[in-house]
């Protein structure tokens, strides 16, 4: 395929035929990786550098993570797992700190390795399988082929971003046929509460009048940003207003939990698997509700339900690991990410001597003992937007540090 410029407004995404849309499609990225190379090697002397100092933003965490979890061909390994697993949403979030690392050559990488390997070689066609790995035989593949809703929502929203930011056509339209895809298969209409995201299309439902919930599936930043790029679908503002309401209403005492039920005329109620406890998923619930723009619906409401959490860290320290959601009591303290992803909560709060502290934590931890997969992911997250590395608008748009000197015209 000829490369052509495929630049200009990326909100106007045209009707691509789908017969055929893979292969185009990483064919053009391709080629816009391509074009991006070339003017980066046509560049020279002062000015040239400095530009693409503020264009790559130096991120020495991101490096890190690369080397010690990246595959050279685009997998992010959960190194000492018993089968060196890689999940979806793994690659989803290294997709989105490649792009707020403007890290092109590296985000072009995980999405080919996701699409052909967790999607069948095409995005457009299938969600996801949420886990990949070896089997006892000692054979590479897909493990379990059910789509997990919060990777396929961190995957859809960062290629409609990139394709703002790095004025790539392929991205947004590739986002944009993967959200329709989660509309249509990892959402149900639940009595009472309405259009509600599902945490995937398969093991959810278990009984006619009960569905399974998890409140860390649904950012609201994630969620509004959907509804600001697709406009024509009203299903992403009808998922923003009934994910805001599960976030409230699965933390009466303020904790969130890590999975819910709701019934059909009863409301939510304790998950009776996971006996309402709130620990390795629930932490990413007051990570994003802290990265919430103060100005975005709802932000504020639940910032102030959740602030029993920054009250035990005021009181204790550090986080807990563990919390019994239905009466506070908590087990053991969190580790290195628990501290980081509490960082940008304390902040939203006005802690900002907690913050620090629970910085401090965070380096002193990692000093004493290599972090792993998971709480480097929510280091990246933490601590890269405490350094103003990227930042949530209120209507969802993804800000980065590099977007203004390097994206091109305003968005």
């Amino acid at each position: 395929m000829a490369c052509t410029d495929k630049r200009g407004s990326l909100k106007k995404v045209t009707r691509w035929a789908l017969g055929g849309m893979a292969a185009g499609l990483v064919a053009a990225s391709a080629c816009a990786s391509g074009r991006v190379a070339a003017s980066a090697a046509a560049a020279s002397g002062p000015a040239a550098s400095s530009a693409s100092s503020a264009c790559t933003p130096a991120w020495p965490r991101w490096e890190q993570f690369k080397h010690g979890f990246l595959s050279s061909d685009g997998r992010v390994i959960d190194v000492g797992s018993a089968d060196d697993r890689t999940v979806s949403e793994g690659q989803a979030y290294a997709l989105f700190f490649a792009l707020v690392a403007n890290d092109r050559a590296t985000f072009d990488e995980v999405l080919r390795w996701t699409e052909n390997n967790l999607a069948s070689g095409d995005l457009t066609s299938h969600l996801p399988s949420w886990l990949w790995g070896k089997d006892k035989d000692g054979n590479w593949h897909v493990l379990d082929a059910n789509p997990a809703s919060d990777a396929d929502l961190w995957i859809a929203y960062t290629l409609l971003q990139a394709g703002e930011l790095w004025h790539e056509r392929s991205y947004t339209a590739r986002g944009t046929v993967l959200a329709r895809h989660i509309a249509e298969q990892e959402t149900a209409t639940l009595p009472g509460l309405g259009l509600t995201l599902l945490p995937g299309p398969q093991g959810f439902h278990p009984a006619p009048d009960e569905w399974r919930v998890n409140p860390s599936y649904a950012p609201l930043q994630v969620l509004r940003g959907l509804a600001e790029q697709l406009p024509g679908d009203a299903r992403w503002k009808s998922l923003t207003e009934s994910a805001s309401t599960v976030l409230l209403d699965t933390a009466p005492q303020g904790f969130a939990p890590d999975w819910a039920r709701y019934h059909a005329g009863q409301g939510f109620l304790p998950d009776t698997d996971t006996k309402a406890k709130g620990s390795y998923d629930a932490i990413r619930v007051y990570l994003w509700a802290g990265m919430l723009d103060p100005a975005q619906p709802g932000a504020k409401k639940l910032l102030a339900r959740l602030t029993p959490f920054a009250d035990y860290i005021v009181r204790h320290g550090a986080p807990y690991e563990s919390v019994d959601t239905t009466n506070g009591q908590t087990t053991n303290e969190g580790n290195a990410g628990f501290s980081a992803a509490a960082v940008p909560f304390l902040m939203a709060l006005g802690q900002s001597a907690a913050a620090d502290a629970q910085a401090a934590r965070v380096q002193s931890l990692d000093a004493r003992d290599p972090p792993g997969y998971y709480t480097s992911v929510l280091t990246l997250f933490g601590l890269g937007w405490r350094d103003g590395l990227y930042r949530f608008k209120a209507d969802g748009t993804l800000n980065v540090r590099w977007g203004a000197a390097c994206s091109g015209p305003s968005r």
